[in-house]
């Protein structure tokens, strides 16, 4: 009460801020109104003036220098951070991408052979190289400095590179841990403009920033709270052509504030897309593109290879299921799958798919040959990386952070390795379980307050996402004045909530149709705007619906 009434918040939205710990002063205002000058200082960060130093020499120098990216998101946004920054201040930059198919994740033998064969001097990667201490000896080795931008998990081992940018390094200063790669690109431009005395408005890669931070589930608290926040309201704008055009086929041409979930299930999918079936370097083109028509139709072509890859999956996460079914492997404490056959550039979103279903740390590989390639997802708060160290005696390599990883292994070691991934899962579970997630609401709608004023006050609580969960609201004493089936098995519904009209849309309930049409319910959802009318009027994203007796 306190709070909405200091604040001029709804009730409903005074009442999760409070739940959350955050108070009215200095804080609330941090959290409600993030700025740009909040950003922690980067002083402390080991090696930025060393890296700063050596990039600036290159671009003064006029040196070739080789931007490598990672095959994902952050990788991606990260390297076109660093190449159009790199040009913007005078240097020569070419980027280049991993590939799943060609070396695999991080700094491979053929991408050193590639970086070497551009005639580069200077190499700095994006979202890898942290573990890639082979590859970087040999370009020490040939003449070729090396940066390492990252934010991986460190091993104990020396780096052989110029500087190592990774906040997770015992000896950094810099106190907020929780940058991505782009993060960290954003921060190496704006210590190079600096350095090189250049006026240059770094907040047009913003948008970037946003995309990489919120595609790599990285917590959406402190600086990435900030950074995202203010890239989002780069998108809107639209100034960066690649992006506006692929927003516009996510979008399907409807214009409406973006938010951090259509970045991680509209925007980031498609930007993945050409690296889990090829090559990722057309998604980086798109980025970096400045022409509307030919940015229209690289566009079209990501479009076409995102149906192909939801093709993909969906075969995907069938076979997996029923392989789990027929295999019982849903009584055990993690879940492991591999098979001849599936695309190794899907199975880190069949990974996540069936761990969600399951609320089990899980492990999907694609079988070639001999080898076994996967990915590795889990529930919010399992440590994957950890339980990965613990059980890597099958792995002939693995690398990520806690909330994803990467694994190869040979194929005559898969069911030696399930052994070791559910024993040791099973160990860190009944050590610390993870947060379940529950369709348990965090606050009721108060019937004092306007559904429309509320939506508005939660939009203020943007963005949501890892670290800062999106609310879930209890509508209590609801009438469903009408129950239709949409697209199979969805119910869209229209509700009466204290004598208003309130849309509601319910994933995957239509078998409940009967049962609630013109009921009293109970619901437990997300307040959102119905963007399929709009976006002005309010939406409810039901999560689950009791009726009432």
């Amino acid at each position: 009460m306190r709070l909405a009434t200091e604040l001029g918040l709804s009730f409903t939205v005074g009442d999760v801020l409070h739940r959350r710990g955050i108070e009215a002063g200095e804080a609330i205002e941090r959290w409600l109104a993030p700025k740009l000058g909040q950003l922690t200082s980067p002083e402390g960060m080991a090696d930025r003036e060393v890296a700063t130093l050596r990039i600036a020499k290159a671009i003064r120098e006029g040196e070739s220098i080789a931007v490598f990216g990672d095959y994902d998101c952050d990788g991606i946004t990260a390297a076109a951070i660093l190449t159009e920054g790199i040009v913007a201040l005078g240097g020569k930059a070419e980027p280049f991408l991993a590939s799943r198919f060609a070396g695999g994740y991080g700094f491979s033998m053929p991408a050193l052979d590639r970086v070497l064969s551009s005639g580069a001097t200077l190499l700095i990667t994006c979202d890898c190289g942290s573990s890639d201490h082979e590859r970087l000896q040999i370009a020490m080795d040939k003449g070729l400095d090396a940066v390492v931008v990252d934010h991986h998990l460190v091993p104990d081992k020396p780096l052989p590179a110029v500087a190592f940018l990774n906040p997770h390094r015992p000896e950094c200063g810099f106190p907020y841990k929780g940058l991505a790669s782009c993060g960290l690109a954003l921060s190496v431009i704006a210590a190079l403009r600096k350095e090189l005395d250049v006026k240059l408005d770094v907040r047009r890669w913003l948008d970037l920033v946003a995309i990489g931070t919120v595609a790599d589930v990285a917590p959406l608290d402190g600086d990435n709270r900030v950074l995202v926040r203010k890239g989002l309201e780069v998108i809107d704008r639209g100034a960066r052509v690649g992006l506006a055009a692929l927003v516009s086929r996510a979008t399907r041409g409807r214009p409406h504030p973006m938010s951090s979930e259509d970045i991680a299930f509209q925007i980031a999918p498609r930007i993945n897309a050409p690296g889990r079936l090829g090559a990722p370097d057309a998604a980086l083109a798109l980025l970096l593109e400045q022409d509307p028509a030919r940015a229209a139709q690289m566009a079209d072509a990501i479009e076409e290879q995102t149906v192909s890859r939801r093709e993909i999956q969906k075969q995907m996460i069938a076979e997996a299921l029923e392989e789990i079914a027929r295999q019982d492997y849903a009584k055990d404490a993690a879940i492991m799958l591999a098979r001849e056959g599936w695309h190794a550039g899907v199975v880190g979103i069949v990974a996540g798919r069936i761990a969600d279903e399951f609320g089990k740390p899980t492990v999907i590989a694609s079988i070639e040959g001999d080898e076994a390639r996967g990915s590795v997802r889990g529930p919010s708060g399992f440590r994957i990386h950890d339980a990965l160290t613990a059980s890597s005696g099958e792995l002939t390599k693995f690398g990520g952070h806690q909330a994803a990883a990467g694994v190869e292994m040979r194929a005559d070691n898969i069911a030696g390795f399930r052994e070791a991934w559910c024993r040791e899962c099973a160990a860190q579970i009944a050590e610390a379980p993870p947060a379940e997630e529950t369709a348990l609401a965090e606050v009721r709608l108060d019937p004092r307050d306007d559904v429309g004023a509320v939506l508005a006050d939660l939009e203020q609580l943007e963005p949501c996402g890892e670290g800062n969960r999106p609310p879930k609201l209890l509508f209590g004493q609801v009438r469903v004045l009408e129950a239709r089936v949409v697209g199979g098995d969805h119910l869209k519904l229209s509700l009466d909530v204290a004598g208003k009209k309130l849309s509601a849309f319910a994933p995957g309930m239509a078998e409940v149709r009967a049962q609630v049409r013109g009921q009293a319910v109970t619901l437990v959802g997300r307040l959102k705007r119905d963007h399929w009318r709009g976006g002005r009027l309010p939406e409810v994203l039901v999560e689950a619906m009791i009726p009432l007796a």
